[in-house]
């Protein structure tokens, strides 16, 4: 559940992410020597390296949370 979580949280960001990079990406165009404002490639890797990230984030909670006695917890 928790890990569950998380990765919805970093789905809903790289959604956003795209979104705005594609809104942006129009005005950087003379920065970007090389690069096309929607290089697929890059947008793709992007995406990926940051749900990565966000899965290993996630998962330390998530296995914390695995660890704990229900009854404990509940106890409390």
């Amino acid at each position: 559940m928790v890990l569950r979580e998380g990765l919805t949280l970093a789905v809903a960001g790289v959604v956003i992410g795209l979104a705005a990079s594609a809104a942006t990406g129009q005005v950087l165009r003379g920065l970007l020597v090389g690069v096309t404002t929607s290089d697929p490639r890059l947008l793709a890797l992007g995406s990926i390296v940051m749900l990565i990230v966000a899965a290993l984030a996630a998962l330390i909670p998530a296995r914390r949370a695995a660890r704990v006695d229900p009854m404990v917890v509940l106890a409390e």
